[in-house]
Order: structure tokens, then sequence, then C-alpha cells
């Protein structure tokens, strides 16, 4: 199920769409990684194309983490 989370990035809110599993992966990274959630979204945020938008970056950024994980096994 697609839910529409809300974050405040360089001061100003926006919002977005995620499948639950995307969403709670995305928690897991940030753990992982040691920063707030709101830092690892911002990150992502800052370094996708200017034409994609944020939720297909956030699915990607996972992907891209969940394939790096498993490679390095």
């Amino acid at each position: 199920m697609i839910r529409k989370h809300s974050a405040t990035l360089h001061g100003h809110r926006t919002s977005f769409s995620l499948e639950e599993p995307f969403w709670l992966e995305l928690k897991t990274i940030a753990d992982a990684r040691k920063i707030a959630l709101a830092q690892l979204i911002a990150e992502i945020d800052d370094a996708r194309l200017a034409e994609s938008n944020l939720s297909s970056a956030l699915r990607v950024y996972v992907l891209n983490w969940i394939k790096a994980q498993t490679e390095d096994r």
C-alpha cells in the first residue's frame, strides 16, 4: 500500500508517496548510517536529477543500497 509522507527539506515542507517496504528500508538505512531519516531524505533529494521526482529517487536509492549490500557479501 502506498502512503503519503512529508518531510522538511532545506526549510520547506514536501510530500512524497512510498510503499511501506520502501519507507521501512529508508529508516533501516538511516539507522545503519547513524543519521536522521530527514537527513537521508535531504541527501537523496539533493542528489537527484531535476527531472526525477522525490518518490522515485527514494525508491532507486533503496534499491541501490540493497544491491550494494548484497554485492559486499
